[in-house]
């Protein structure tokens, strides 16, 4: 059992920045890929960014050199830096934990509230 928990959303202008952080309690941690994913109003749940347990990280295109996703094993946790924030990243942002990078059925987090203010 993996227990996720974000934090790190928050109200920020359009071109800002903001740092997310998924904290784990589980001793298995760097066993587990772990995956960014965001969900807008009325649209469906959508990857940003995901890592595997070796560090092999894909981004979404819509992300792609804004954003950067990173781990520390040590402290059982998985950061994702977002810099030049538009209104568009709006969403709720959920972390997930998997046994593979394709996080079929992971573990979730409560998600953290991201919104991007014109």
């Amino acid at each position: 059992q993996v227990q996720l928990v974000e934090s790190g959303g928050g109200l920020v202008q359009a071109g800002g920045s903001l740092r997310l952080s998924c904290a784990t309690s589980g001793r298995t941690f760097s066993s587990y890929a772990i995956g960014w994913f965001r969900q807008a109003p009325g649209k469906e749940r959508e990857l940003v960014a995901r890592i595997s347990v070796g560090g092999s990280i894909n981004y979404a295109d819509f992300v792609k050199g804004r954003f950067t996703i990173s781990r520390v094993n040590a402290l059982n946790a998985v950061f994702l830096q977002m810099n030049n924030l538009k209104p568009e990243d709006t969403a709720v942002y959920y972390c997930a934990a998997g046994l593979t990078m394709s996080l079929i059925t992971p573990y979730w987090g409560q998600g953290t509230q991201v919104t991007v203010s014109s």
